[in-house]
């Protein structure tokens, strides 16, 4: 029996919901990058952290984020030569806050900021919805 997985921490969800070839006619073909893929190039490559930082940042071993990040620039060479969308997607991880998204603007937050209930600090609309909530198997 394999061992159960751990959950991969993730600081902040992508700030997107997907990217799309541009100049190409539009298919269903995509690529879905989870967002611990996002986190490990993020932290690799915008962050500029070694691998060890990064792992532990995530709470897992070097080798499991090695094995992510590589994951991750396959799927997005993939999409680049092969012009595929790339759709971010929910993977196994967790958060230390609660992210939400804006269903009338696309803003992502973690703390609502309206006095009387949940609302997007953005547009002020109160149609949001959870992205991740705090989660442990």
């Amino acid at each position: 029996m394999p061992r159960r997985r751990r959950l991969r921490k993730i600081v902040a969800p992508p700030g997107f919901k997907g990217y799309k070839p541009y100049g190409h006619r539009p298919n269903n073909r995509s690529v879905e990058l989870l967002y611990e893929e996002y986190e490990a190039i993020k932290l690799a490559d915008y962050d500029l952290m070694n691998q060890l930082e990064a792992s532990k940042l995530m709470g897992i071993s070097r080798a499991t984020f090695a094995r992510i990040y590589e994951t991750a620039r396959r799927k997005i060479a993939e999409a680049l030569v092969e012009t595929k969308e790339i759709r971010a997607v929910y993977g196994h991880a967790h958060m230390d806050e609660s992210w939400y998204v804006c269903n009338r603007c696309n803003a992502r937050f973690n703390l609502p900021d309206c006095s009387t209930s949940d609302c997007c600090p953005m547009c002020q609309s109160k149609n949001i919805e959870t992205i991740i909530t705090n989660k442990e198997e």
